[in-house]
């Protein structure tokens, strides 16, 4: 979520600049954390010691995401152009702010300020409630029902996004000699960037989009209020006044839009020389006027080395991410000496299967010479019995004594028994290979399972490391009621005591723990542990090494169960009914049979220890991995000690944006291109039929633009130009 939030502030930041609304760049992140005001770039460029001072002003509204304002911050940059000892402006603005300097301001009535500038430019920041002059108002549909933002996280189907904007700024204006109240012409741009994982099938009204291949970029661009100025019918030409975006969407999850107001395209227009005469001239600077706001994008990158070169903020807060980076070392630290026990314990389990499995070969090996000496013993004793006889193998000798059994006992009572155990057991052979598979299963779920929880919970454990400021700021709030910014100014200021500090993090470990724990218990996590076991469980008894072992288990159990049988009181009592020369050959038989049945168990208890082995080596790996994750971390929380001081000049996010700013910048410039083919162009069209009328509304709607200067206030003797950045809350199911 955080690269989308970056996408989508860089893509409008490129609007900001390319619109030409200050090249001034000042951006408030959010109201509960922290407002970062950014030197900017002057629209007024003079070097006449007695020009007049000017205001730029930018407003930011933090809303949700229906668009409804949580937050107003204003940041207004006062240009000393004469260098004076004095400013004086007005602004009716709470928690004033000097956000760069240390300039002091004395405060007058009717939010009058009067500033020690000292012959610099002023730049500050405060709050406001004052009514909007664009109020945002943003719908969604799933499926053609209407549904809120907050139903709508994680939900799949059709869903469209409607930003309407109402126009409630007016300014009373000459229109052809009738004095008359016009909207404010703002010219609204509205970006966001969609993950192609969760929309599909994008279309954009009174828009553009641009595919960066894992993301879209959309930009679409409104006239609210143009419609009624100009006198228009819709029926004639339709000026946008709202931006739709329609999608597929599987698991709806978007990050903050950024909507940019601006009167600065109508303030490029000289209303004094547009009458009838040069109305297509005009026209066609407003269009000269469109292109160079297109070629402005090329001024992109030096704007942001501005906000690179400012980022003041982020000095203040080295001091706090020193004191948490010691905290996140301790804990890093006791993770690692844990990892090493646990290396170490399946260490030992390891090496003591794999010492068994060393074994096995030396033991089936003893196994099998124990078994051809009674071999080659039976065949000298049935030698020495008269009796003519192959030399007998472990393969060989059930058919040879048979055979001889069969001659010695004219009833071939042993071959009936022989034959009837044998097909009784051939009978429950699948039985035999489903409990040879069941308990083979067991052995590789019990594995799978380990190494796939194991994995899991140290993905969750990262997961809700990268969220402690939400954990922290919700305990420290908890234990003092204090928020997270005034509880660690205290901190700095050595009004909380140690004491009340360790059990403030102690309390922030408890309730991240406690969030591991619920997270891993979540239906959700299990879902996934169960889903991950099953395809690795399957994979693996798909296998042919587990096929193999399975086959060969199970051959082994059935003729285990043959010699048991044959073995058993039942059988040798019909046996003992033999002819008497029999006998002796089938008490020899037995007795082999009986140690074939201890030999195969043997092999199937060594195949066993071989499979164990495997497993606890794969285990062994998990552990190994899990132990170099820990020193790797631990190594980088030491580099985050040492990264402190040269946090400064590091701003990996920043350089996230300006990528992104370039990605986006083709879906600024068709948006733009877009609005003044289908809205200036069509303008220019209309001309031919009502050209008095239409000249005098366009030109009472310039003079509209040109007084509309400030919202905060602004001293009489100033300059002023302001612009407004909407950014709304993401919507997310991940909380």
């Amino acid at each position: 979520m955080k690269r989308k939030a970056t996408k989508t502030t860089a893509l409008v930041l490129s609007a900001s600049l390319l619109l030409g609304v200050g090249a001034s760049v000042a951006y408030a992140e959010t109201a509960a954390t922290e407002n970062v005001p950014v030197e900017k770039t002057s629209h007024h460029t003079t070097t006449n010691a007695t020009a007049t001072p000017s205001k730029d002003e930018t407003v930011y509204v933090l809303s949700g995401a229906d668009g409804s304002a949580k937050q107003v911050i204003v940041s207004n940059w006062l240009q000393n152009t004469a260098k004076a000892e004095v400013l004086e402006d007005v602004a009716n603005l709470s928690n004033i702010e000097n956000v760069k300097g240390d300039e002091t301001f004395t405060e007058g009535s009717d939010g009058a300020l009067t500033w020690n500038a000292n012959g610099s430019d002023i730049y500050y920041q405060g709050t406001t409630e004052q009514r909007l002059p664009v109020d945002l108002k943003i719908s969604y549909t799933l499926d053609g029902k209407a549904i809120s933002p907050e139903e709508l996280a994680g939900k799949s189907g059709r869903v469209t996004i409607r930003f309407d904007y109402q126009n409630r700024q007016t300014e009373t204006v000459n229109v052809g000699g009738s004095q008359q109240k016009l909207y404010v012409p703002f010219v609204i741009l509205t970006g966001t960037v969609l993950d192609t994982d969760v929309f599909r099938n994008v279309t954009v009204t009174n828009g553009e989009m641009e595919n960066l291949g894992n993301e879209i970029a959309v930009m679409g661009f409104a006239l609210p209020g143009m419609q009624e100025n100009l006198d228009i019918s819709k029926d004639t030409i339709d000026l946008p006044s709202y931006v739709e975006i329609a999608a597929d969407v599987e698991g709806f999850d978007m990050g903050p839009t950024l909507s940019v107001a601006t009167t600065a395209p109508f303030q490029q227009l000289d209303s004094g020389h547009l009458d009838l005469a040069d109305l297509e001239a005009q026209v066609e600077k407003l269009t000269d006027g469109m292109t160079q706001l297109i070629d402005g994008s090329n001024q992109l990158h030096n704007g942001l080395s501005t906000l690179l070169e400012q980022s003041g903020v982020l000095v203040e807060g080295i001091n706090q991410l020193a004191a948490g980076a010691a905290q996140l070392q301790t804990g890093a630290i006791a993770l690692k000496d844990g990892t090493l026990q646990l290396q170490a314990g399946v260490n030992q389990l390891s090496t003591g299967l794999n010492t068994l499995d060393s074994n096995s070969a030396a033991l089936n090996g003893g196994a099998k010479q124990v078994f051809e000496s009674l071999l080659s013993t039976a065949g000298k004793q049935l030698t020495a019995a008269g009796l003519q006889v192959p030399t007998l193998t472990i393969d060989n000798y059930a058919d040879v004594l048979n055979q001889i059994i069969a001659s010695l006992d004219k009833d071939a009572v042993y071959q009936s028994a022989l034959q009837q155990v044998t097909e009784g057991v051939n009978a429950h052979r699948g039985e035999i290979e489903t409990a040879v598979t069941d308990e083979v299963q067991k052995q590789v779920t019990a594995q799978v399972t380990a190494q796939v929880t194991a994995t899991v919970q140290k993905t969750v454990q990262q997961t809700v490391q990268a969220n402690e400021v939400k954990f922290r700021t919700a305990v420290v709030f908890q234990l003092t009621g204090m928020t997270l910014q005034d509880y660690e100014a205290a901190v700095k200021a050595n009004k909380i005591p140690a004491e009340q500090q360790a059990a403030i993090n102690a309390a922030v470990e408890k309730v991240m723990a406690a969030e591991v724990e619920k997270q891993m218990n979540s239906d959700a996590v299990k879902a996934k542990i169960d889903a991950a076991c099953k395809e690795n469980i399957e994979k693996q008894m798909s296998s042919d090494k587990i096929k193999g072992l399975i086959a060969q288990n199970t051959e082994a159990q059935v003729q285990k169960a043959i010699a048991d049988t044959m073995a058993s009181p039942e059988i040798q009592g019909k046996l003992e009914a033999a002819a008497e020369g029999a006998k002796s050959v089938i008490a020899l038989k037995t007795s082999l049979d009986s140690y074939n049945s201890f030999y195969l168990g043997l092999l199937s208890y060594t195949s066993g220890v071989s499979l164990a082995a495997s497993g606890a080596q794969e285990l062994l790996a998990g552990a190994d991995a899990l132990k170099n994750g820990t020193a790797e971390l631990s190594t980088g929380v030491d580099a985050l000690n040492a990264g402190i001081q040269t946090m400064q000049s590091k701003t990996p996010d920043l350089l996230a944006g300006i990528t992104a700013l370039k990605d986006g910048s083709g879906a600024l410039k068709d948006g733009l291109q877009k609005m003044m083919d289908e809205g200036i162009q069509k303008i220019a069209d209309l001309a031919e039929n009502d050209l008095e009328a239409l000249s005098n509304r366009l030109s009472a709607s310039i003079d509209a633009a040109k007084a509309y200067t400030t919202f905060s206030g602004i001293h009489s003797d100033t300059d002023g130009v302001v612009k407004f950045i909407y950014k709304t809350d993401s919507i997310s199911a991940q909380k």
